[in-house]
């Protein structure tokens, strides 16, 4: 059965210290701790909680209104993890900021597993995302939103990607953070021959993009990469690897990173029969 929640009447409780000024603290180094914000990804976080032992929930901070409304997902959490109520103006004060949700968690990922065995253990068919210079937080967490609703069996960052672990870009993932399997780390260049080696038929994303995206062939193990707005992907990926565009209206330089990402992974979706 779980304890009945523990209320906190002050923001400079010691018991929830990792939820003060949360905009702040989330930008400096968490080592895999994360603020997970709002229902949907308190939800998630139950799954990926009960899923395996890389991502756990530490304890969950709640408006003490919000409780009885998130009753059936703190079910799902061991006894184990504590849960804090506060009124409004406790809350805002621990935040920082007025927080309307009312709903934030902390949770941990341990230390992934390499970009080696990630690749290694993926089944056919297969599509990964390889995300290159990605630093907005919308982009990062429309991504994953975008890897997850179309199936992909992982997602690639390249060393200069923001961390999709933000709060922000978590939240805009819908939780999909916790769901879709990632590494991090490297140059573009090295994860795509990694890619390469295994067989996969990697596709760089670029309005100049030699072929139309609709005209690719299928493959069993396919990688989409998609680079930063403006700039987009290196001369070297291009050059390297097959290119792909997205057929648009002229007047548009092109669309935006989440979009494109999410027009061209349903496309490969499709051609490999998984949607």
């Amino acid at each position: 059965m779980r304890p009945a929640p523990i209320r906190i009447d002050s923001a400079d409780d010691p018991l929830i210290a990792p939820f003060c000024k949360i905009r702040e603290r989330d930008l400096v180094g968490r080592e895999g701790a994360f603020i997970a914000e709002g229902t949907v990804v308190l939800r998630m976080l139950a799954a990926a909680h009960a899923k395996n032992g890389a991502i756990r929930a530490e304890k969950i901070l709640l408006l003490e209104n919000r409780l009885e409304g998130v009753a059936d997902i703190l079910a799902a959490f061991p006894p184990d993890v504590p849960v804090y109520v506060a009124s409004g103006p406790v809350l805002d004060a621990i935040a920082g900021f007025h927080l309307h949700r009312g709903v934030l968690a902390l949770g941990r990922r341990e230390e992934p597993p390499g970009i080696d065995d990630l690749l290694n253990g993926l089944t056919e068919p297969t599509l990964v995302v390889v995300a290159c210079g990605i630093s907005n937080h919308d982009n990062i967490g429309s991504i994953f939103r975008n890897a997850a609703a179309f199936g992909a069996g992982a997602v690639l960052l390249d060393d200069s990607c923001c961390d999709p672990l933000y709060r922000k870009a978590l939240r805009v993932s819908v939780g999909s953070v916790l769901s879709v399997p990632y590494g991090r780390g490297g140059t573009p260049l090295a994860l795509l021959s990694a890619l390469q080696t295994r067989g996969f038929s990697v596709w760089g994303l670029s309005p100049r993009g030699a072929t139309d995206i609709r005209a690719i062939a299928p493959s069993s193990r396919m990688a989409l990469v998609t680079g930063t707005e403006g700039e987009g992907l290196p001369a070297a990926v291009l050059d390297r690897f097959g290119s792909a565009r997205i057929p648009q209206r002229p007047g548009l330089d092109s669309l935006n990173a989440a979009t494109a990402t999410g027009v061209a992974l349903y496309e490969i979706a499709r051609l490999q029969g998984q949607i």
